[in-house]
């Protein structure tokens, strides 16, 4: 009796989807990518665990719970429901989806910092510089841009709080040793340089790892004016989803899979998760993750996607008007290894119409109209082979070759390109061999019948190649063939397509051809139908209007709360030589400590007006869009009194 062959494990991990807003199909492309590369390995034998969920905790999230007048919990359950439904509808087959603010993990984050504060690599100091609440980071001053994040270019803010820090400098020259010993840890080599040069050779900072400034998030156990930042958090979802277990008492999925064959990224979390991660690990005396991809991102045309720029496209409105697959292999296809990858409506349009319609669809239905015209739809065994079939065969079974390569080495675009070489190879193997003309003479029947065997095994090595890209595509064509040999072992010899099967009798095109103008002008009217009432603008006014209205820049020096009205902030401004208070209500966005330093932009000479006991004399200039979200209008380099005009 044979002894079963055990299955090699792989552990593959996406970053979770943070819990605040609709993923974009920029977002959306990491999950998929990371889908087909999961049911790749399973394909080819591997014991896959998928694994991917949601950041829930942070002082954004507790934001945007306010705004939404939502209790913090209910606000991300609502928000990954969203995340999980564009996961499904991408037809994902993750494993785990986990949640930051599950039980199992908030219990294992804090057992983590416990130990690490009892280690000695966490302790309590008081942190202060620029914070940038979107991005949930600390920067020092030879950090910032122009006074704005370096990542998102958003604006940041003085803070001063009492924190817990981690001693990231005791681990660095551990980690430095590792990355040296093990090429293929960081992904792409680019962004290998990029943290070594970058962050490690400079000297690593100790990293915040607790907040009190928002309570949204999992409370330090010894501490309850403090909850555990995001590092710490977040990050550590990669083992809790498997079962860790601080204590040592650890789930069957942890011994089982850890460490991580693949965290998957977008370039933009690289460091977080090839220094901060990894040295938490160290910290811990647990095995590394094998490889971390910082994947590049999806443009829109050459821009970053953005609410602000009005570019997002979303993955659910594309699926309505191209089909799941279609959505799949675009984004697959388009993104290069270590580029970043560009989206357009009319690109999708351009995609669909050449390689899925052109080369891949037509190539299905030409075959399986010439094997129901001339055969009945079920071939026969006679053959008459050429030298030319020796050709095709030979690219198949190469390009099988050459698509595990790729895939192994995460050149997932590439992989499709090779594929779709094959297919461009069987419909110039029609062309070659002309099998209408064949048809023609009762003597080259045979001759006939081996072409058109020869293209239904290439299409169907083929579409086992593409099942991890398109699955609901190559169930199709399997049906359409009529193949049950559709294992990646069938694919690894030619001549496994089983001669005796009927195919269908009537095929239906896989991809109809997209009529580009017809369709864009769809989209375009069901884009206006999404949006909401266009805006009303007050009515026109002159420039002598206008003129009227003298609106300064002034330095915040002073701001404290009003101490009769929760949602009013006092103010002391100085415009040039003048100093004035005035009164705001914008203590639901900012903190008093916010405010101090900046320059913002005001009426000077609104009437003054006393509000619940306090006299203002002027108005700060906000700006508040639909969702409720509201900014100070601030500058950073004309100096105080300057006119706004």
């Amino acid at each position: 009796m044979c002894e079963k062959v055990k299955k090699k494990e792989y552990y593959i991990t996406t970053a979770i989807a943070y819990a605040s807003g609709k993923p974009h199909i920029g977002n959306t492309y990491e999950i998929v990518m990371a889908d087909a590369i999961a049911r790749y390995k399973r394909m080819t034998g591997y014991d896959v665990f998928f694994q991917t969920g949601t950041d829930e905790h942070g002082q954004k999230i507790e934001e945007k719970a306010q705004e939404a007048k939502m209790d913090p919990q209910a606000y991300v359950d609502q928000q990954t429901a969203v995340i999980k439904e564009i996961w499904d509808l991408m037809n994902t087959s993750y494993d785990k989806f986990v949640r930051t603010t599950d039980d199992y993990h908030k219990k294992q984050v804090q057992k983590i910092f416990e130990k690490l504060y009892k280690k000695g690599d966490i302790y309590k100091s008081e942190y202060e510089g620029w914070y940038c609440t979107p991005c949930e980071s600390f920067w020092t001053d030879a950090q910032i841009v122009d006074g704005k994040c370096p990542d998102c270019e958003r604006e940041v803010h003085k803070a001063k709080e009492e924190s817990y820090f981690f001693k990231m400098s005791k681990y660095a020259d551990q980690l430095m040793e590792h990355i040296e010993n093990n090429p293929e840890f960081i992904q792409p080599e680019s962004r290998k340089n990029e943290m070594i040069n970058n962050f490690l050779k400079p000297g690593l900072q100790d990293l915040c790892v607790s907040r009190t400034s928002f309570k949204w998030g999992v409370p330090v156990t010894f501490d309850d004016k403090h909850v555990v930042y995001v590092w710490i958090d977040a990050l550590s979802n990669y083992i809790t989803g498997l079962g860790f277990d601080c204590d040592g008492n650890h789930g069957e999925l942890y011994k089982k899979y850890w460490p991580a064959d693949l965290h998957l990224i977008g370039k933009d979390i690289v460091r977080f998760h090839t220094i901060y991660w990894p040295i938490l690990l160290l910290a811990l005396d647990i095995s590394l993750p094998k490889q971390v991809f910082g994947h590049p991102w999806m443009l829109f045309g050459e821009e970053k996607i953005s609410k602000s720029r009005g570019n997002v496209i979303y993955a659910d409105d594309l699926v309505k008007f191209f089909g799941v697959d279609a959505i799949r292999y675009f984004v697959l296809n388009e993104m290069p290894f270590a580029q970043d990858g560009s989206i357009t409506w009319q690109l999708v349009i351009e995609r669909i119409n050449s390689d899925l319609a052109n080369i891949y669809g037509n190539l299905v239905n030409r075959t399986v109209s010439m094997v129901n015209k001339y055969f009945d739809g079920k071939l026969t065994e006679e053959r008459e082979y050429k030298p030319i079939d020796e050709d095709l065969m030979d690219f198949a079974l190469e390009t099988v070759k050459k698509v595990d390569h790729k895939m192994d080495s995460l050149r997932v675009a590439d992989a499709l390109d090779a594929i779709f070489e094959l297919l461009r190879r069987c419909n110039k193997y029609i062309d070659e061999t002309l099998p209408w003309s064949l048809a023609k003479d009762e003597n080259k029947k045979d001759r006939l019948n081996t072409v058109l065997y020869n293209l239904l095994e290439g299409i169907r090595i083929a579409t086992v190649l593409v099942e991890p890209f398109m699955p609901e595509t190559a169930r199709k064509i399997y049906n359409q063939i009529n193949t049950k040999q559709v294992s990646y072992n069938s694919i690894l010899s030619w001549g496994n397509y089983e001669v005796n099967n009927k195919v269908t009798d009537k095929p239906v095109p896989l991809f109809a051809r997209i009529d580009a103008e017809a369709k864009l002008e769809e989209i375009q009217k069901y884009l206006e139908a999404k949006e909401p009432e266009k805006m009303k603008f007050k009515d026109e006014i002159t420039i002598d209007d206008f003129a009227k209205i003298d609106i300064r820049i002034g330095t915040i020096l002073n701001c404290k709360k009003h101490p009769k009205a929760d949602k009013l902030l006092v103010l002391k401004v100085k415009c040039g030589s003048d100093e004035r208070q005035i009164v705001s209500g914008i203590a639901e966005k900012y903190s008093p400590e916010q405010l101090i330093g900046k320059k913002v932009a005001f009426i000077a000479n609104l009437a003054p007006i006393i509000l619940r006991g306090q006299q203002s004399r002027g108005m700060i200039l906000t700006a508040e869009d639909e969702s409720g979200m509201l900014e100070t209008i601030t500058v950073n380099e004309v100096e105080d009194g300057a006119v706004v005009k």
